[in-house]
């Protein structure tokens, strides 16, 4: 960061103009580099599901509670049934056949789909296929305040 960005950030924060958490902060303070800027795939880092397993490429202690999962769920199953919380989230379809649920309707999908599901309403994905679904998971869990 140069001088003047962390400047400006500072007089921002001083001000009153931007308000950020001590989290934001450190992100700020980071040195990043090659080293901490990619995140390679390794089976033995996956953590075991119900119906398969998942994977952070970022978690909750990363950036800002913005987080990027790849999960895996065997043929005909799902992670967990549908449910709402306060966090919007996003999927994206890697490989295999979703079954989207959202607030009573349901659609099935195939790779290369996306599905948003907004705060607080009602959704769910599932396996719809015979071969395992692999979907990416994009969410902002905001910190407690």
């Amino acid at each position: 960061m140069t001088a003047l960005k962390a400047a400006f950030i500072s007089l921002l924060i001083f001000t009153g103009s931007l308000s950020i958490s001590a989290q934001e902060k450190d992100t700020l303070q980071t040195k990043w580099n090659i080293g901490n800027c990619v995140n390679r795939f390794s089976m033995d880092k996956t953590t075991p599901t119900k119906a398969g397993y998942q994977y952070w490429f970022a978690d909750k202690n990363f950036i800002h509670g913005r987080t990027l999962k790849m999960s895996v769920v065997k043929p005909h199953d799902a992670t967990h049934p549908p449910h709402k919380h306060v966090e919007d989230e996003f999927f994206f379809i890697l490989e295999g056949t979703a079954k989207f649920y959202l607030n009573g309707d349901s659609v099935i999908c195939g790779p290369y789909t996306s599905f948003y599901c907004p705060s607080m309403v009602e959704h769910g994905i599932s396996n719809a296929g015979d071969t395992e679904l692999k979907y990416l998971v994009i969410k902002d869990y905001q910190p407690a305040k």
